[in-house]
């Protein structure tokens, strides 16, 4: 993974900016990406209109309790890649925030694992809903997880 800058832009910055417009800039390095990235250790790498793409590396300063990743690695990949497939189709001032997440875990993630690949896509896009899904996948294509999500649209005020 190359290196990156973490932050968050001005309300304003962030309103001058289509959703594909500014998930590409993340993806450029011209827009920060979000500090939570850091937190984790993920990131976005591939955006186009409908379908995003984060990339992380489970490590054991994410395990839990009982020796394996926390879930919630797994789950916060997903929701990102499921709820940025939706903002790549925001207009300019459309905000959004997730509504629902429904995941399943099909296998642990460890330290062993490698890097994984969480990828979403939109389903259906309407004025104020929208769902995606997407799933979470080692580099051999390996099924870790699958999510849906539905977000709601907040859309600009003329």
């Amino acid at each position: 993974m190359t290196e990156h800058t973490y932050g968050v832009v001005s309300p304003d910055v962030f309103k001058s900016y289509d959703g594909l417009g500014f998930l590409q800039d993340i993806v450029a390095g011209t827009v920060p990406q979000p500090p939570i990235a850091q937190t984790l250790g993920f990131h976005l790498i591939e955006v186009e209109f409908g379908r995003a793409l984060f990339e992380g590396l489970p490590e054991f300063r994410h395990y839990n309790p009982i020796g394996t990743v926390h879930g919630g690695f797994g789950a916060t990949l997903l929701d990102s890649a499921l709820a940025c497939a939706i903002a790549s189709t925001m207009q300019k001032g459309d905000t959004w925030t997730t509504l629902a997440l429904k995941l399943n875990f099909v296998r642990a993630l460890t330290n062993d694992t490698g890097p994984v690949r969480a990828e979403g896509r939109i389903i259906h896009r309407g004025r104020t809903v929208a769902t995606s899904e997407g799933d979470l996948k080692d580099s051999a294509g390996k099924l870790y997880a699958h999510a849906t999500t539905t977000c709601m649209i907040f859309p600009a005020k003329a």
